[in-house]
C-alpha cells in the first residue's frame, strides 16, 4: 500500500453498473483519505439507469459519471484491484492484490432486482475501505 493513501481500482467489463456503484461508495466512505478508480476493459456507452436510480435512493449521485477505459496507469498505481465479472476480459497485473467479487450483473434488471446488488456492493466496499484505512468497523 502506498504511504500517502491507499488506491483502489474497481474493474469490470462495461464499467456501467457494479464497478461504478463500488467506486461511488468508496469515494463516499473514504473521502480524501483514499484514491478510487473505476474502469472497464470494454466500457459501455453510459451508466445503467437503474444503477443511477438506486444510488440516488441512498443519497449518492452518479448521474454525471461515464464508463471509463482501463489504463495501465490506473492498475499499476492501485494497491487493490477489485474485479467484478471480468473473467478473462480483464488483464492481470503481476504483483497486485486482487479481489474477485462475484456479484450479479445489474444489466437488464429492474429496481427491485438492483437494490440487493447495491446493498451487497456497499457491504463489501465498506469492509474493504475500513480495512485499508485501518478503521475498526462500527457500521
Amino acid at each position: 500500500m502506498s504511504a500517502e493513501q491507499p488506491e483502489i481500482l474497481f474493474l469490470c467489463v462495461h464499467n456501467a453498473g457494479r464497478s461504478q456503484m463500488a467506486a461511488a461508495f468508496a469515494r463516499s466512505l473514504g473521502g480524501d483519505r483514499i484514491t478510487v478508480y473505476s474502469a472497464g476493459s470494454a466500457p459501455g456507452e453510459r451508466l445503467n439507469p437503474a444503477v443511477v436510480e438506486v444510488m440516488l435512493e441512498v443519497g449518492i449521485d452518479i448521474i454525471n459519471e461515464q464508463p471509463q477505459k482501463l489504463t495501465d496507469e490506473m492498475a499499476l498505481s492501485a494497491d487493490v484491484v477489485v474485479t467484478m465479472g471480468c473473467g478473462d476480459a480483464c488483464p492481470i497485473y503481476p504483483g497486485k492484490r486482487y479481489e474477485d467479487w462475484v456479484l450479479t450483473d445489474p444489466a437488464g434488471k429492474d429496481l427491485d432486482e438492483v437494490r440487493p446488488i447495491r446493498n451487497e456492493v456497499q457491504r463489501r466496499v465498506t469492509a474493504l475501505v475500513d480495512e485499508l484505512l485501518g478503521v475498526e468497523s462500527e457500521r
